[in-house]
């Protein structure tokens, strides 16, 4: 791992007023453990099953995000210690969290997951589903969930300025919601978007969250 990587890479992204999230999906509790020893405090895994297991295994003052398509029956096992999900995509899933985080007696923190990329893989709302999704009464009910911001992934492309659009609309409407229906809330801040190939571009854009894996870790091994 390189050290002298990660501190300019977070002193890039204090400098923008941003937060660093390490990725550290399919890497080992040991190097996750060498950067939180360096003062790393949140990291991001996609999938549940390998979430929960390195919860028991590290240090419990590390913030947990869930960054990866998160599946309703698999939301009991990730909030009594989960610290924000990215990627809330449907009313669905926010009911589910709440459900779950009321047994819990928590309020967990949440991102509206927007579809900003011009591909048919990536999961998230559209603007109009996600505007739909604040004025129903359901989401109106839920007592045990926050929305903090929206997160969105760009386009996997090597066009800079096709990315620096998506950013761009997203910013956009995270202040058309901010302006709509969360002017009184302070707690709607966060903006989550860029990674290794594109935070230059996101932080340039406003991002307050940058999720970053492979800069800090290495390519990843998938077996």
């Amino acid at each position: 791992m390189d050290f002298e990587k990660y501190y300019a890479l977070t002193e890039e992204i204090k400098r923008k007023g941003a937060r660093l999230v390490a990725v550290s999906k399919t890497k080992p509790p040991e190097e996750i453990l060498q950067l939180y020893e360096r003062g790393q405090k949140i990291f991001g895994e996609n999938k549940v099953q390998e979430l929960a297991q390195k919860y028991e295994q590290l240090p419990k003052d590390i913030d947990w995000h869930l960054i990866g398509h998160l599946q309703t029956n698999k939301v009991k096992y990730i909030i009594p210690f989960v610290s924000l999900i990215h990627s809330v995509d449907s009313l669905k899933l926010l009911e589910e969290i709440d459900k779950q985080a009321a047994k819990q007696e928590r309020t967990i923190d949440c991102l509206l997951q927007i579809y900003i990329a011009d591909e048919e893989t990536k999961f998230g709302l559209s603007q109009i589903e996600a505007e739909d999704l604040l004025r129903s009464p359901q989401f109106c009910s839920l007592a045990h969930i926050r929305v903090c911001g929206l997160m969105g992934i760009a386009t996997n492309t090597e066009d800079a300025e096709q990315i620096r659009r998506e950013f761009q609309d997203l910013k956009s409407f995270f202040e058309k919601l901010k302006q709509t229906y969360f002017s009184d809330k302070s707690f709607f801040r966060e903006l989550s978007m860029g990674m290794s190939a594109d935070y230059k571009i996101a932080l340039a854009e406003g991002a307050t969250l940058i999720r970053v894996g492979s800069m800090l870790f290495g390519e990843r091994q998938y077996h």
